[in-house]
């Protein structure tokens, strides 16, 4: 395929529309196969294993809330910590969180992504690895509030530097591939918890202090690699030929984030004006509800079931086996089908339905429970690539992008905090008021996700023919 073989058409609705030159050439799929390949190879393990040591080192504290608590070992018996104390220790980082993210995204934009997340990286490794040598609540606090600032910007930041390589139909399922590194976080995390909970005593330490050490130093030899190997953007990628560039920029059409573009204040306040995005927030924000109380609360959830100890740990890891697989089947049928909002309905209604069963029935059976929690984590996690590639798909420059992305994300914050406090230890094992909440936002996500969904397939029914196309 020649360079002169593909063109952009202008448009004002900012969607996927591509012009060919008159020979009528175009790339073919082998093509495309091709230079995704070369990308995949040098992007997606390190953004993976960024976002897996990252939902590591937050969320292990959920880990270490229980980790030993049987020998009396536990985080929250080491510190004098209570169950009120522990939850602002949880807030405080959702609300540092919430604050950083967009601005952490116009900072990717300003000092590259390898620079940015590189630094990122090392922050919040030194920060996980510190919290391990806590000796009262406040230090425990202020060093959750610091790692809140410092994981902000990765999620957004990986999202949106996933934006300058990926193309519409091709962007949900690396969304997925990174993504799902949650997912294999919370098996990991049972089983790096199980296994470091035999080191209780070991150099004079409980067990939790050694599992935020040997969480948090990996992410320094990583941010070395990302400093040295990761590339900015494909306009300065000197392994892509001439060729493969025109072959990429083809599956973007006019959809395309742009390295040198410069952000501005025009496309910034044009993006916070669009009603339309604030429905994607809304749906993310309740999406982030389930998320975070399932990140943080599955151990204690299992342990109230009725496993304990050590074992309460190895039965959290097959919830998010589960959900790896699932999340990965959504996301390519997402992409396959170039559908969003109609793949997250689906899945928020089925965590609707799951999270509703256990908390109406007055006394399920273990097993039934169990059952509904390896589900409902399915779910909730089945949803999220479609809602990550959703937003940068109806977007059309690299502010907007940036801009949107990062609200996108940083609106899983309110819910996330609400995520905190649902699950309230006194309503062992039912936990009802969790499980009812949860219920409540899954199903606003899937109407919100249905209505958009709607809306958009009416804005493609009134197009004429050759006009670009909105992603429903």
């Amino acid at each position: 395929m020649s360079e002169t073989t593909v063109g952009e058409k202008a448009d004002d609705g900012g969607c996927i529309h591509l012009e060919y030159s008159d020979d009528g050439v175009r790339p073919s799929k082998e093509e495309y196969a091709r230079v995704y390949r070369k990308i995949d190879l040098r992007i997606l393990p390190f953004v993976a294993l960024t976002y897996l040591l990252c939902y590591l080192d937050r969320s292990n504290i959920g880990n270490a809330k229980v980790l030993n608590s049987d020998a009396g070992d536990d985080l929250m018996t080491s510190i004098n910590m209570d169950d009120n104390q522990y939850r602002i220790a949880l807030m405080l980082f959702l609300v540092s969180y919430s604050i950083f993210e967009a601005p952490s995204n116009m900072a990717m934009k300003t000092f590259t992504p390898p620079v940015w997340l590189g630094l990122l990286v090392v922050c919040f490794g030194s920060l996980c690895a510190g919290i391990g040598g806590s000796k009262n609540v406040s230090t425990l606090m202020a060093l959750r509030f610091l790692l809140g600032a410092a994981e902000a910007g990765v999620y957004p930041g990986m999202i949106f530097f996933l934006t300058f390589w990926y193309g519409p139909r091709e962007r949900a399922i690396r969304i997925a591939i990174f993504l799902c590194s949650a997912t294999l976080a919370g098996a990991f995390g049972g089983a790096i918890a199980y296994g470091v909970g035999h080191l209780n005593g070991s150099g004079g330490l409980e067990a939790w202090r050694w599992l935020f050490i040997i969480e948090g130093l990996p992410c320094l030899v990583l941010a070395v690699a990302i400093f040295l190997f990761l590339p900015s953007y494909p306009e300065k990628a000197k392994w892509l030929t001439a060729e493969d560039k025109a072959i990429l920029k083809a599956s973007f059409g006019r959809n395309m984030a742009r390295g040198e573009d410069k952000l501005n204040w025009a496309d910034a306040k044009a993006t916070l004006k669009e009603p339309r995005l604030w429905v994607h927030y809304m749906i993310y924000l309740c999406a982030g509800i389930g998320v975070s109380s399932l990140s943080l609360f599955a151990p204690s959830i299992v342990q109230g079931i009725g496993y304990a100890g050590l074992e309460a740990q190895l039965f959290t890891i097959p919830p998010y086996v589960c959900a790896y697989a699932v999340a990965l089947g959504a996301a390519y049928l997402s992409d396959r089908f170039e559908t969003r909002g109609l793949i997250a309905a689906i899945f928020s209604f089925m965590a609707f339905v799951t999270f509703l069963i256990p908390a109406c029935v007055p006394t399920p059976s273990l097993h039934l429970r169990y059952a509904m929690l390896v589900l409902s984590t399915c779910s909730v996690f089945g949803s999220l690539p479609a809602l990550c590639a959703w937003v940068s798909d109806n977007v059309h420059n690299t502010t907007a992008a940036s801009l949107a992305s990062g609200l996108n994300i940083g609106f899983t914050g309110p819910g996330q905090i609400i995520g905190v406090w649902i699950y309230q230890g006194q309503q062992a094992p039912r936990y009802q008021t969790g499980h009812a909440v949860n219920a409540a936002s899954q199903f606003l996500a899937t109407v919100l996700s249905l209505s958009l969904w709607l809306f958009y397939r009416r804005r493609n029914s009134r197009l004429a023919p050759g006009q670009p196309r909105w992603i429903p």
